[in-house]
């Protein structure tokens, strides 16, 4: 019988990103699309929110994608299988509205093509009629490609360098759906905030419902700290508690770009000479 957090699998997705599937039977039996959970490597390591990418109440397990962006992500990805997380804390977050809308648009930009995942699926099983477009910098580091594909009516992919499918960027796909005259009732868009932003711009126009997931700094994940408040149609909301999906074109991207960017030359630091003086007598 697997440890509780243990990583049942770990499996190697493209240059610096792991799938993680660990067995977390509680958090598996209360999951539900959109939802994410706050881990911790070991006792002294940071908190560090994921999106849940795929959940099974039966065999107890959930699935985690997890993308080396610093020293913390870089030690999480070092585990091994049979391995322990020490902390995974969820469900946490608002589900995702799952609601037959009748035609909809699935934007997964980058890593955020994980947490787009259980969204497509769910709503392909509510009987949407699903678009799927995914994107990447390069074809190496494009994820759940087929898989998306199996719960999706089409799907779309774009790199920016060409290297499979279109070459060009998400927002310019749904563009083209758009100008083609495809009746869009409701888009999701997850990924880097310039893509949110540039898939909001292209829906705008027209009216068309448009959901984003925000991945702002987040601590503690229970509302506490104020660490990912957020500014939404002039409201000051809190990304763990309130979200993390809110009405995209009522966000305010360029304070989230701000705050996403405000640790940026300390995280540079911890990269290069950090050196954990916890418990350690001054």
């Amino acid at each position: 019988m697997p440890q509780l957090n243990e990583i049942i699998r770990k499996t190697s997705l493209a240059p610096g990103i792991v799938r993680f599937d660990l067995h977390c039977p509680d958090i598996a039996s209360h999951a539900k699309p959109g939802q994410f959970v706050v881990v911790r490597r070991d006792e002294v390591a940071e908190r560090i929110p994921l999106t849940i990418a795929d959940f099974d109440a039966a065999a107890g397990t959930i699935v985690l994608i997890i993308q080396e962006a610093g020293l913390s992500t870089k030690k999480l990805c070092g585990l091994e299988r049979g391995e322990r997380v020490t902390d995974v804390l969820g469900p946490l977050g608002q589900p995702s509205e799952i609601e037959n809308y009748g035609t909809v648009v699935c934007v997964g930009g980058g890593v955020g093509a994980a947490p787009m995942y259980p969204i497509t699926k769910a709503l392909k099983a509510a009987g949407n009629r699903v678009h799927s477009i995914l994107g990447a910098r390069s074809k190496d580091l494009l994820i759940l490609e087929e898989e998306t594909r199996r719960v999706s009516d089409e799907l779309h992919v774009c790199t920016d360098d060409g290297s499979s499918g279109t070459r060009g960027f998400v927002s310019g796909k749904l563009a083209e759906l758009i100008a083609s005259g495809v009746k869009i009732d409701r888009v999701w868009a997850i990924g880097p905030g310039v893509m949110m932003r540039a898939v909001c711009d292209v829906t705008r126009p027209g009216g068309i419902p448009t959901v984003v997931s925000l991945n702002t700094l987040m601590v503690d994940g229970t509302g506490m700290c104020g660490g990912c408040r957020i500014t939404v149609g002039g409201k000051v909301k809190f990304v763990c508690v309130d979200g993390p999906e809110f009405d995209g074109h009522q966000v305010e991207f360029g304070e989230l770009l701000k705050r996403s960017r405000m640790y940026a030359d300390r995280e540079s630091r911890a990269d290069r000479d950090h050196a954990c003086r916890l418990g350690l007598k001054t």
